[in-house]
């Protein structure tokens, strides 16, 4: 399976606008939201089934059993995390909590134990079309691991040779998780000098998966300076420049009512089918 994903080095770029014009224009079988921490695109793409929805289970969490407890102060003195508190009776703070498991191993009278914590909720829709997408809980870890079990049951629900990903910002966990495995990355920049910079580092960890890379600029009339900087940023080092997308207030009023750029008449919509032939040119090559 071919998967083309979409990113962008900050919120805010227009990344999920860009995502859900490409998911119509392509008529794809297979997508995916991994900004597991705001997951969005369900709100302008309509589904064709019923949710199949499943909890995540990621590091397991100390529970201190205060009937067994003695006292002894042993799991607050060696907490690395200062995730025991010991203000009125002890107990383990689980959003700070990390489950490595020394309080567990230390307890002399066994009052503390590891057990499974809920740390997001995965959605599949399996109709005529596939969605994967998921939400991890306020506070809690492993973006990336979730990350990798929302691409895998896409992949596995599927028989599609090509599917599009809808990304997180930045560069962190979700982002490194996102680019493992994909055929190419489209990145959706804007012409501010935070932009400019964020770009930039999304392309240095995109290019350490050697994968194809190929940058479009959203609201680039917003600023035509910064704009070009972008643009001979990418020609000097060989970066797939795929178009430019203008500001359209048509666009957010599309999206508001829970449409995409290319279900109305605008120029964002025409704009982004020019970006969108570039890409599949160079994700077919």
């Amino acid at each position: 399976m071919k998967q083309l994903l979409i990113l962008s080095g900050k919120g805010g770029t227009g990344k999920t606008t860009v995502a859900g014009a490409f998911i119509k224009l392509s008529n794809v079988k297979a997508y995916a939201d991994c900004d597991i921490d705001a997951p969005n695109l369900h709100l302008i793409m309509e589904q064709g089934s019923k949710p199949e929805n499943s909890d995540y289970y990621g590091l397991n969490k100390a529970v201190i059993d205060k009937n067994k407890c003695i006292k002894c102060n042993l799991c607050y003195e060696n907490c690395r995390f200062d995730a025991i508190n010991n203000c009125d009776g002890y107990e383990a703070n689980i959003y700070d909590c990390e489950g490595c498991g020394v309080c567990e191993a230390l307890c002399p009278s066994s009052a503390i134990s590891l057990v499974p914590y809920k740390a997001g909720d995965m959605t599949l829709y399996r109709g005529y079309k596939v969605f994967s997408t998921a939400e991890l809980k306020m506070g809690s870890g492993n973006s990336g691991m979730l990350v990798t079990e929302v691409k895998k049951k896409m992949r596995l629900a599927s028989d599609a040779d090509f599917s599009i990903i809808d990304g997180s910002p930045g560069i962190g966990c979700p982002v490194i998780a996102s680019i493992s495995g994909v055929s190419m990355v489209l990145i959706v920049a804007e012409p501010s000098l935070s932009g400019i910079s964020d770009m930039k580092r999304i392309i240095e960890t995109a290019e350490r998966f050697n994968t194809k890379i190929a940058v479009c600029v959203n609201k680039y009339d917003t600023n035509t300076e910064n704009n070009e900087k972008i643009k001979k940023f990418c020609k000097n080092n060989n970066i797939k420049f795929v178009g430019e997308i203008p500001f359209d207030k048509k666009a957010v009023e599309a999206v508001n009512n829970g449409l995409t750029i290319v279900d109305i008449d605008c120029a964002a919509g025409d704009a982004v089918r020019k970006v969108y032939k570039e890409t599949i040119k160079i994700l077919s090559n």
